[in-house]
């Protein structure tokens, strides 16, 4: 049955960094792009940032030029290291595939950010 776990999420005064990782088990890794979403309370999932399947990355506007998202094939992990954090970057933030959701939802990851 597979796995998706993130962890890594935690309280942070702004400015801070914290560093997410995602663990999925599945033998089909490899082959996805993988993007970071995260929900804040009350508003809809966002797509924030993106892996491809060829490495390379897209971010939205929001968090260009502060976070960074990599991928390992081998560990069948994702990471994302979020710097200069922002009150406005709370929210629980989840990993999964795109064009299209095809892994289960995990738990997700709870950052906080305080002012």
């Amino acid at each position: 049955q597979m796995q998706l776990v993130e962890s890594g999420g935690g309280l942070v005064q702004a400015g801070g960094s914290l560093r997410l990782s995602c663990t999925v088990s599945v033998s089909t890794f490899s082959m996805n792009s993988i993007g970071w979403y995260r929900q804040a309370l009350g508003k809809e999932r966002e797509l924030v940032a993106t892996v491809y399947r060829s490495g390379n990355t897209n971010y939205a506007d929001s968090v260009k030029g502060r976070f960074a998202i990599s991928r390992d094939n081998v560990r069948n992990m994702v990471y994302l290291q979020m710097n200069n954090l922002k009150p406005e970057d709370t929210a629980v933030y989840y990993c999964n595939t795109l064009p299209r959701t095809i892994w289960p939802w995990g738990q997700g990851t709870q950052v906080t950010v305080s002012s």
